[in-house]
């Protein structure tokens, strides 16, 4: 229930007392007019139904780089542990290595963390161990592994370029507040369709129903623009892309 509750935080409470005040204010002092609303409604949902796109595709893509990781991550582990050459020791320490590069990864991925110093030190260990281990571990060998720890790189680099370049700022600020000026062009134009005469709480009640509607959908926007925390019911699992799930 609390993951349903997500898309509720101060921006919904904000754009309502907004809404109520904004409608008061119209019935108070007799402001009602009629103008159509449709560039007004263009103005609000294509920037965000195109934000929402955007954030899915970021999302889709998030997931073919995770993909890519664990699975570069794991045929590096299969190739340097299946070396019967190197002794139980070692493939344990190479095992234990791995393992820290998928947490460090997934950690700083969930953490937002914008240093990359500690994550390229533990990887660089990775061509350490190859380069102090290399009477064990011949030429070819070598190659694969280089060959596949290029797909590792290239995995994170993606998922750090999702995490970091998000949608066009402007737009989502823009579009919040278009959402937030609303209820000052709606309220009155609703009041004029409905009529003086008519029940005030229809007016209160359409007028708050479009509006959280409106800010609901933006706030699942930004919810989808970082995939990575756990927090919205669309966010990425990222414990099934660990090395040892």
């Amino acid at each position: 229930m609390g993951q349903y509750l997500s898309i509720l935080n101060y921006r919904t409470l904000l754009v309502l007392v907004i809404s109520v005040i904004t409608v008061y204010l119209a019935y108070r002092l007799n402001i009602n007019f009629s103008i159509d609303l449709t560039l007004i409604s263009i103005a609000i949902i294509f920037p965000l139904v195109f934000s929402i796109r955007g954030s899915f595709r970021r999302r889709e893509k998030a997931l073919e780089h995770l993909s890519q990781f664990r699975s570069a991550l794991k045929t590096v582990h299969c190739f340097i542990i299946s070396k019967n050459e190197l002794s139980e020791e070692l493939k344990n320490e190479f095992s234990s290595l791995i393992v820290e590069i998928s947490e460090n990864v997934l950690g700083h991925l969930r953490h937002n963390h914008s240093g990359t110093t500690d994550l390229d030190a533990t990887i660089n260990k990775v061509y350490d161990f190859l380069s102090d281990k290399d009477e064990f571990i011949g030429r070819p060998m070598r190659d694969k592994v280089f060959r596949y720890m290029n797909d590792l790189h290239e995995s994170i680099e993606n998922l750090r370029a999702i995490n970091i370049h998000r949608t066009p700022i402007s737009l989502k600020a823009y579009c919040v507040v278009f959402i937030y000026l609303f209820p000052l062009i709606y309220a009155p134009t609703i009041i004029s369709d409905i009529g003086l005469g008519k029940p005030q709480w229809i007016t209160y009640f359409i007028v708050l129903i479009s509006e959280f509607i409106l800010i609901s959908l933006y706030n699942i926007q930004d919810q989808l623009e970082y995939p990575f925390d756990d927090v919205g019911l669309d966010d990425i699992k990222l414990e099934n892309f660990k090395i040892d799930r």
